[in-house]
């Protein structure tokens, strides 16, 4: 597979699931955040993490975080709960579309997680090995969860 950005999948993860990091994810989560169940979808074979949240942010009632994580780096992790907001965050390319990301690492701001050109932002999150992002997720999601506000979300300072 090639690296050009011209190729129909440049919104996409590319690389095969890193099922190590997706274990090493699972851990993470069971260790620092009480509210959440994380499950692989195939233990051998996984393609997502699912975390399922006990409460979500705001005014939803429960919440799940689905994450995705290739070989190559590369990541999403998308929040969805029962009030129909969703989030992401992610590390892939995008062709240049996100016109104010200049690198792999943006965030799809709430409510609806939009791909929009001129709404997708670049990540607070700056650190890449699997263990640092799941924390810095973890601790955003945290944060905004006793707010009780989406603002927190990317406003963190190179977390975590």
């Amino acid at each position: 597979m090639a690296d050009s950005p011209t190729q129909t999948e440049a919104h996409t993860l590319r690389g095969a699931t890193d099922r190590p990091a997706l274990l090493t994810i699972r851990d993470v989560v069971e260790e620092m955040e009480p509210l959440a169940t994380p499950e692989l979808d195939d233990y051998l074979h996984p393609s997502v993490l699912e975390v399922v949240l006990d409460d979500g942010l705001c005014a939803a009632d429960d919440a799940r975080i689905d994450i995705e994580w290739t070989t190559r780096g590369e990541y999403k992790f998308h929040y969805t709960d029962t009030d129909g907001v969703n989030l992401r965050w992610g590390k892939h390319p995008h062709a240049g579309d996100y016109i104010h990301v200049p690198g792999l690492a943006h965030y799809h701001p709430p409510p609806n997680a939009s791909s929009e050109s001129d709404e997708v932002e670049p990540s607070c999150i700056s650190q890449s090995p699997e263990a640092l992002v799941t924390r810095a997720v973890l601790k955003l999601w945290r944060v905004a969860y006793h707010t009780d506000s989406y603002d927190p979300l990317n406003t963190g300072s190179n977390p975590p």
